[in-house]
């Protein structure tokens, strides 16, 4: 074999081949550094006196579907220039690794395919080696996202475990990548995000999240000239919970006869008038169920009513438009919506924010259902880092299986 196929071939250059051989179900190819070549790997210096040699074997790219191996005798040289006692480096793969750059290459393309239990099997390695080849291509690429072109964000938390485990994650609303993962969720787990985020010159506008408190607290502290835009799908999923809640005390009120009209409608309850089946008769056991109860069917119209907001052409009809909704359901005399109204009068200014920056947590409520998708793939992940790492490099994912 020449010398150039080992180049071509493997990505090895400034070495000879010396000779190959098959053995225990794998081709050794052995080679040999050239003299010439020799420097101290501190300073770099050629002026170096030999002092004897560690073989070490690499794995190279398979042929075929026979693995390789790449046998060299490292020379450790003494340095006359600075006195240092040191192992040469090698051309063609990273210190403390047994692969050559050439073999991490090819595993990586293979990643975007298969599974890394797949790509070991295949490659005839450990699973650990091809995870490590992905940890550390994820660290170099995506372990520090750049802020400074972030404008528009969105802010969630997303479970990851039992035991109340969760992570924080900031989306870039632009671009659909994810800029930073944080462990837990609150306040705290946003600090390493802010202070990254000081140091990158972002103009942040606008920020969509929900109505938590501590987010809130979080954003108003950090970015103080940004719209902090609360979230429709938040919004509405506030309602539900509370209808539902309403559906529940007024069914234990009912007799016998009653609770079997209302019984089965709470995703009836929770579904548009739009996406109602009619081949199932739900228009009709909803229309059922709401003549039974009065506030129940009021609460019910009025949350297909407050969608409206949403859909306002300006940001003047939007005001108006809140302002007469908060005041009917604060009058309605149903607890329910009375105390819905108070949480949407407390958020007013957050609410009437879309019509200024139309953005919402979608995009993000997207990426966590795939961030849970490529857990389940992965039957979870024992790495937490290299988990999160995953999750920064997703919008990069354009295969199926990523676990």
């Amino acid at each position: 074999m020449s010398t150039s196929l080992l180049y071509h071939a493997f990505g090895i250059r400034g070495y000879d081949y010396v000779r190959s051989y098959y053995e225990m179900g794998q081709v050794i190819f052995r080679i040999v550094q050239r003299k010439e070549d020799l420097c101290c790997s501190e300073c770099g210096s050629k002026n170096v006196i030999c002092k004897g040699t560690v073989e070490r074997s690499f794995f190279g790219v398979p042929i075929g579907s026979k693995p390789v191996s790449i046998l060299l005798a490292i020379q450790r040289v003494l340095c006359m220039a600075c006195d240092s006692l040191r192992q040469v480096k090698l051309g063609f793969a990273d210190p403390r690794r047994s692969y050559t750059r050439q073999f991490e290459r090819y595993a990586l393309d293979l990643s975007r395919h298969m599974t890394i239990k797949d790509v070991a099997q295949h490659l005839n390695v450990s699973w650990d080696i091809i995870k490590d080849i992905q940890k550390r291509h994820l660290i170099r690429r995506y372990s520090r996202p750049k802020l400074k072109r972030l404008s528009k964000i969105a802010i969630d938390e997303i479970s990851i475990g039992k035991g109340h485990r969760y992570l924080t994650i900031v989306l870039d609303l632009r671009t659909g990548a994810v800029v930073f993962v944080g462990d837990g969720k609150g306040a705290e787990a946003l600090d390493p995000f802010w202070r990254r985020l000081r140091g990158s010159g972002a103009k942040i506008k606008a920020v969509a999240t929900d109505m938590s408190p501590a987010y809130i607290s979080a954003v108003s502290e950090n970015l103080p000239t940004a719209a902090i835009v609360f979230d429709r799908f938040h919004i509405i999923k506030l309602y539900n919970e509370k209808l539902s809640n309403l559906r529940r005390s007024l069914y234990r009120k009912l007799s016998e006869e009653d609770k079997e009209v209302i019984k089965g409608t709470r995703w009836l309850l929770l579904k548009n008038p739009e996406n109602l089946n009619a081949d199932k008769s739900e228009p009709e056991r909803l229309q059922q169920a709401l003549e039974l109860n009065k506030p129940l069917a009021l609460a019910y119209y009025m949350k297909d009513d407050l969608r409206r907001f949403w859909e306002q052409p300006t940001k003047a009809k939007a005001r108006s438009f809140l302002i007469d909704w908060i005041f009917d359901a604060g009058t309605s005399g149903v607890a329910m919506l009375k105390d819905f109204a108070a949480t949407l009068a407390r958020h007013f200014d957050g609410l009437l924010a879309y019509h200024d920056y139309p953005i919402s947590t979608g995009p993000l409520e997207g990426t966590n259902n795939k961030i849970k998708t490529m857990k389940r793939q992965a039957y979870g992940f024992r790495d937490k880092e290299f988990f999160k790492l995953k999750i920064l490099a997703l919008h990069r994912s354009r295969y199926a299986l990523v676990g």
